[in-house]
């Protein structure tokens, strides 16, 4: 069983080792959350998405991070640019005939030893189990975790240097901010909403374990731990 962790940030912190003056690039960076934590860290954080809408909430929430639109199979920057790289939940939104080209292209702009710690989600866990209603993964976070593993067998672009599990346990006030959370990480889902919210509900009511607050749902993630071959 994945050990719970209180914090996905400081676990990716803890596999990047000191940032204080390394630039970092965080590839799928969503609304800039963990590029924010680790500029607090002192890292000098570039952050790139594909989705505009994306890149203009984490330029609203954090302004002086340096936010560009770029998708992880065609990164806009030089090789060896960066002392660092991190994909937090991003892997599995590539799609998937750009898989293998993305990592190449983490590895590209990486410099030699420097860590690249991709973490992606497994499709299991009662936050995977209740979301699969409105899009179920399963295949796609799959392939992500085989893209990985291909990406770093021999003769890949990337070398292995651990993989570890971990569980993170994420708080909601009820089904509504768990619905929200969902279309936020991809308005496309908003449209099949409608037809899925029914059995989003159920298997909510059904899965998540009640807090004072509201309830939690568990989603286990894997961490590689990388670098450049």
């Amino acid at each position: 069983m994945a050990r719970r962790a209180a914090d996905t940030a400081a676990e990716i912190l803890a596999a990047l080792g000191p940032v204080a003056g390394r630039g970092i690039l965080d590839v799928g960076c969503g609304h800039g959350r963990l590029s924010a934590a680790l500029a607090r860290q002192g890292a000098r954080m570039i952050a790139v998405d594909p989705d505009g809408a994306a890149v203009a909430a984490a330029r609203q929430a954090a302004p002086d991070l340096r936010v560009e639109q770029a998708g992880a199979e065609a990164l806009p920057f030089p090789d060896a640019s960066f002392d660092g790289v991190v994909m937090l939940n991003s892997l599995h939104h590539v799609p998937r005939e750009s898989l293998a080209a993305a990592l190449a292209e983490i590895a590209r702009v990486a410099t030699p030893d420097a860590p690249i710690v991709i973490v992606e989600p497994l499709a299991e866990g009662t936050f995977f189990d209740a979301m699969r209603p409105l899009e179920d993964e399963t295949a796609i976070r799959a392939a992500a975790q085989a893209a990985l593993d291909e990406a770093s067998a021999d003769g890949g672009p990337l070398v292995l240097e651990s993989v570890e599990e971990f569980e993170r346990v994420e708080p909601f006030r009820d089904v509504e901010q768990f619905l929200e959370r969902l279309v936020a990480v991809d308005p496309a889902r908003r449209s099949a909403l409608p037809a899925a919210r029914g059995e989003v509900e159920r298997l909510f009511a059904e899965l998540s374990e009640p807090t004072a607050l509201g309830a939690t749902l568990r989603q286990p993630l894997r961490m590689h731990r990388l670098r450049r071959a």
